[in-house]
């Protein structure tokens, strides 16, 4: 990673290595950082911009002064919302029948506390107090996982000098991007974790740096979970990685969802699949009982976004308290089958970055 491109973002955003780590857990990206990389902040899990801010407390008082970003779900066409409640009312009736069944199926239990009104940061409403939050403190990115933003989104958080990155799906995605304002593309290939294209790794990330490497920055993303993949990344052209999925086996990744680890540990790179079960957009998830339910005949079609995720959001927060690793509700990529163990994020910094030298040396570059 000391190619003139490389050392470019690395100076941009002030780390020691263009290694962007996203995770929903404050405590995963402030180790990223801490450790070098970039720590990214899913913003998507909190309804309350209390707890956002909480959270970004925590991440300005530990990462040692280093820059992080958050990462918001916001389309760039300004939806048309009700609140919560009348939204609920669109969700058809077969549909909760539906998931109620397959709970009871699946001996999922009740939750033990009271359940929330599900993950509101899929709304634009929300996603816009979430971008009110995060411009509030030290933050240096603001990512968004549906794309561009809002123009207005994008120019404030220019006036702020905060620079805006988007996930793209192909080279069009991406040309969009930049004429819009983004100053960092995300390449994410169809291997990953989450909402992803149909395009692979391999030929995305050429394809997109050939499209707007000469104007900004781009991040290779999807498949990457070892030092050879992210020298590969850079060998198609990538500035620098975009990792997700491998931070969530970290040590510190702890959301009260132990289930969830112990079922990425076991599973293999076959174990997922791409499905609009989780959010109404296709996203890949690990593959167990749960997604298996929605292949039945039996079954409806996924709503639009955010209508499923209203629909499925308790049964999620019921599968992952409830204690079984066959049935829980996780997004994650192909590269599931690379982690293998619970480590620390400073143990899986410094062996991607030995496993890079290796890389490097091996090829003689």
């Amino acid at each position: 990673m000391s190619t003139a491109n490389h050392s470019t973002l690395s100076e941009k955003f002030g780390i020691q290595y263009p290694i962007f780590g996203f995770t929903p857990s404050e405590h995963v990206a402030a180790a990223i950082s801490r450790a070098g990389g970039f720590g990214v902040l899913g913003a998507v899990r909190f309804n309350d911009p209390a707890d956002l801010d909480a959270a970004l407390t925590y991440m300005d008082e530990n990462t040692d002064g280093k820059p992080y970003g958050v990462d918001i779900v916001m389309p760039a066409k300004i939806p048309t919302e009700g609140t919560p409640k009348d939204l609920s009312s669109l969700v058809p009736q077969g549909h909760k029948e539906f998931v109620e069944r397959t709970l009871l199926k699946l001996g999922v239990p009740p939750l033990s506390g009271e359940s929330g009104s599900g993950v509101l940061g899929w709304l634009h409403s929300v996603a816009r107090s979430h971008v009110d939050v995060a411009l509030g403190h030290r933050i240096s990115l603001i990512a968004n996982a549906l794309g561009s933003p809002p123009a207005d989104v994008i120019e404030r958080a220019h006036e702020h000098g905060v620079p805006v990155a988007a996930l793209a799906g192909t080279a069009a995605h991406a040309r969009r991007h930049v004429d819009n304002g983004v100053d960092v593309v995300v390449a994410q290939g169809y291997e990953a974790g989450g909402h992803t294209g149909e395009i692979a790794s391999m030929v995305l990330v050429p394809e997109v740096v050939d499209a707007v490497g000469d104007r900004v920055p781009v991040l290779a993303a999807g498949g990457i979970g070892s030092g050879r993949q992210v020298l590969a990344a850079h060998a198609l052209g990538a500035a620098g990685v975009w990792m997700g999925s491998y931070w969530l086996t970290t040590a510190e990744y702890q959301l009260g969802e132990s289930p969830i680890q112990t079922a990425l540990v076991r599973a293999t790179s076959s174990d997922t699949v791409r499905a609009r079960i989780y959010t109404g957009k296709p996203a890949r998830l690990l593959k167990n009982r749960w997604t298996q339910a929605w292949e039945e005949s039996d079954a409806p079609e996924p709503l639009p976004m955010p209508l499923q995720n209203l629909l499925v959001s308790e049964a999620h927060q019921r599968m992952n308290q409830g204690g079984d690793p066959e049935v829980v509700a996780m997004p994650v990529g192909q590269i599931v089958g690379r982690m293998n163990e619970i480590r620390p994020v400073a143990e899986v910094m410094t062996s991607l970055l030995a496993e890079i030298e290796d890389a490097r040396a091996r090829l003689k570059v």
